[in-house]
């Protein structure tokens, strides 16, 4: 694993080091990624996350139409904002030469990735025939996904605070 974090971080230093050329402030490299991803969760993500369940469950059928409308219009836009704000990170890490792959921060934000894609792909294949059962499994997916965000921050908070 070491191996497979060195050779990322290398992959990574000529584009690294031509961020460092820019001389941005040290707080903003090291806590620019922080702040920018934790307005995208706890504003964005959680707005999203509310809306897909109101559409769910309010009875009111004009409320849920707006809800599903919203979720619809801007989960695909916090799931790129987390896609771009995963390689910022990364790049981060790198920049500040830090291990990649060695924290649990690392993992959850992998980890998220993977689940916001795979529930991307649910939604966007119609939930293969509009299925209940693949409609469930997408809200508790999205659930899950932004729980975990909240621990990935937990995580890059504490990161954060031990470089």
């Amino acid at each position: 694993m070491e191996r497979l974090s060195t050779s990322l971080s290398q992959s990574l230093e000529p584009i690294a080091a031509w961020f460092r050329s820019l001389n941005v402030p040290e707080p903003i490299v090291h806590w620019g990624h922080p702040v920018m991803m934790g307005i995208v969760v706890l504003v964005l993500g959680s707005y999203v996350a509310y809306a897909g369940w109101q559409g769910r469950l309010v009875t009111d059928k004009d409320v849920a139409i707006a809800k599903r409308a919203d979720h619809r219009k801007l989960a695909p836009l916090m799931t790129g904002f987390i896609a771009l704000g995963y390689t910022g990170g990364v790049l981060s890490l790198v920049m500040q030469k830090q291990p990649i792959l060695q924290s649990p921060h690392f993992w959850t934000g992998s980890i998220v990735l993977v689940l916001l894609f795979l529930n991307s792909l649910l939604s966007k294949a119609g939930f293969w025939g509009n299925k209940a059962s693949l409609r469930m499994a997408h809200a508790y997916l999205g659930s899950l996904a932004f729980l975990l965000l909240l621990v990935h921050g937990v995580f890059g908070l504490k990161l954060g605070l031990s470089i």
